[in-house]
């Protein structure tokens, strides 16, 4: 099986399992390794791992990089004019606590992208800003700046 590595969004690297395999690495422990490469000793650690979207955070000899990754069915899948992850299809965004809108970033009608800013709400003594979920248009907003909302209230709606 091969794998395509891409490093900090900017370097490719094609890796087989039969090269990941001939690694010579020892694991100090959960997140550390101590690997030898052509005679070059390495030490490394997962900062930050997140096994669905197959991204990773690694530290090697204090150089820290960003790494994804994609197997052979990730590679099929975006071949086939297909995205990874777009089954995601939330249409509204309701307070995930009580609290008073502090700010509206969006307009009915703007397009955004996902993790774009929407609104902030106060809760706690907190700001928390609510991000977009997924790509879309906002259809609807339903509470303006200044107002205080319960748990479950419908606070956008986007397009379907």
């Amino acid at each position: 099986m091969n794998f395509k590595v891409n490093v900090n969004s900017n370097i490719e690297l094609d890796i087989s399992s039969e090269a990941i395999s001939k690694l010579d690495a020892i694991k100090i422990s959960d997140s550390k390794y101590h690997i030898l490469h052509h005679d070059t000793s390495y030490n490394s650690e997962i900062i930050t791992s997140d096994f669905n979207s197959k991204s990773y955070q690694v530290k090697v000899n204090n150089n820290t990089y960003d790494i994804k990754i994609k197997n052979s069915l990730d590679l099929l899948i975006k071949d086939m004019g297909f995205s990874i992850g777009s089954a995601k299809h939330i249409d509204s965004i309701k307070a995930p606590m009580p609290g008073l809108i502090l700010e509206i970033s969006v307009t009915v009608g703007q397009a955004v992208k996902e993790n774009d800013a929407l609104l902030i709400l106060e809760a706690m003594k907190m700001e928390n800003i609510l991000t977009s979920p997924r790509d879309g248009i906002i259809k609807s907003i339903s509470v303006k700046k200044g107002n205080t909302v319960d748990k479950g209230t419908l606070l956008i709606e986007f397009e379907t």
